[in-house]
């Protein structure tokens, strides 16, 4: 853990926040065998793992790495408790703490990134209760029922910029492009694609329209309203499939929103795509399912309450994110490097999403996503991420 990043915890001191040794703190002994320092500001004592995942943890921390590895590769509650071999419920509280790491993680790193393009689509899921079976169900929440996991997609980086847990409805619509606008470079909208679902134009010019008013005709009658108008450099092109009998027989592509010229010329310079097309977030809502066990069409690990398929998709983003190598992603080596014992020689550079974005330069590790420290002035700097993204009640973590 790094100490460089160590601030005072209390609030009321000047310090509060402030990186180790602008916040005047000092190294002083250890407490119950963790390493801990004091601010010369207010003499608060803090340890050196205050302010991540591992903060009152109570546990073996490669325990508590190797179960949140095997979430994030695709395990169930239940699974991974039968693994490390501890209670489930013990499982549930280190995902919950996990997750909380994670959010804060790829909230702060996520910002100004100068996408491209984004393809947006919805991926199917439940909580709770199916769709068919929720009238039966003695007790039910208006969160039970069918689920719909929202994405916006950088088909360039293999990078997912936002994602919302909903309805398939126009809020839900509306929820997933305040994050994409969040974390991506005002100064160039993304071309967005996406298929024919009627909530998408009207998102975006909720988001990335301007106002204006409509000139009066005539002399009589009330003066129009203003209205909603896309953006002069706003792109938006659709995907329409065409099918029978469940099978896509055919398909064909309009620009709602743009000049096709402009948007065929970006298609000309993207290094993945020349056509309008939502092939590469659908590839990655694949990735999602074998990477989330709450989100395998026929499983029993599927979410009792939407906030735990949230923080499940926190755990699973980052890992996908920032641990995990993507195979088209890799770059060549300058020269092939040796590897260890008699294997043949290393060719390639494996490369994440977020390295791809420019976001980090190495592979992370699990203890280095987990021990990442935040600072909390970043929040108040940033008071429209409450809103986009409100807090989750506290839980008792157990140890």
């Amino acid at each position: 853990m790094d100490w460089e990043t160590l601030y005072c915890p209390d609030s009321r001191c000047e310090h509060y926040g402030k990186p180790f040794k602008i916040g005047r703190l000092v190294r002083n002994g250890s407490s119950r065998g963790e390493p801990q320092a004091r601010c010369q500001g207010c003499g608060s004592s803090v340890t050196l793992s205050y302010g991540t995942a591992y903060y009152g943890l109570g546990t073996d921390p490669l325990i508590f790495e190797t179960a949140l590895r095997a979430l994030a590769e695709g395990n169930s509650l239940r699974a991974t408790a039968r693994i490390v071999e501890v209670d489930k419920e013990l499982v549930r509280n280190w995902l919950d703490r996990a997750a909380r790491q994670c959010r804060a993680v790829m909230l702060y790193l996520w910002r100004d990134l100068p996408a491209t393009e984004c393809q947006l689509d919805e991926l199917w899921s439940f909580v709770h209760t199916k769709q068919e079976n929720l009238p039966g169900a003695q007790h039910y929440l208006d969160s039970y029922g069918e689920t719909w996991v929202w994405l916006a997609f950088a088909p360039v980086w293999r990078l997912v910029l936002g994602f919302v847990v909903g309805k398939r409805d126009q809020a839900s619509a509306n929820r997933l492009l305040g994050p994409v606008a969040q974390v991506t470079d005002a100064r160039l909208l993304p071309l967005f694609t996406s298929d024919r679902w009627a909530a998408y134009p009207q998102a975006l010019l909720t988001t990335y329209g301007e106002w204006y008013c409509p000139p009066r005709r005539g002399t009589r009658g009330a003066h129009p309203k203003p209205r909603l108008r896309p953006r002069a450099d706003l792109l938006y092109a659709q995907v329409i499939k065409q099918r029978r009998r469940g099978r896509v027989i055919a398909v064909r592509t309009q620009v709602v929103f743009g000049n096709p010229a402009v948007v065929t010329a970006r298609l000309a310079q993207s290094p993945v795509s020349n056509t309008i097309n939502t092939s590469f977030v659908e590839r990655d809502n694949l990735t999602q399912r074998q990477q989330n066990r709450r989100l395998t069409r026929r499983t029993n690990g599927f979410s009792k309450d939407i906030t735990w398929l949230e923080k499940q998709l926190w755990l699973s983003l980052a890992y996908y994110h920032l641990i995990l190598p993507h195979a088209r992603l890799r770059t060549p080596l300058p020269a092939p490097e040796p590897t260890l014992g008699t294997g043949s020689l290393r060719r390639w550079r494996p490369s994440t999403p977020a390295m791809a974005a420019g976001i980090t330069d190495h592979l992370w590790t699990v203890r280095e996503l987990l021990s990442y420290r935040v600072s909390p002035l970043y929040w108040q700097e940033q008071p429209l991420l409450e809103k986009l993204f409100p807090s989750w009640p506290e839980i008792h973590h157990g140890s």
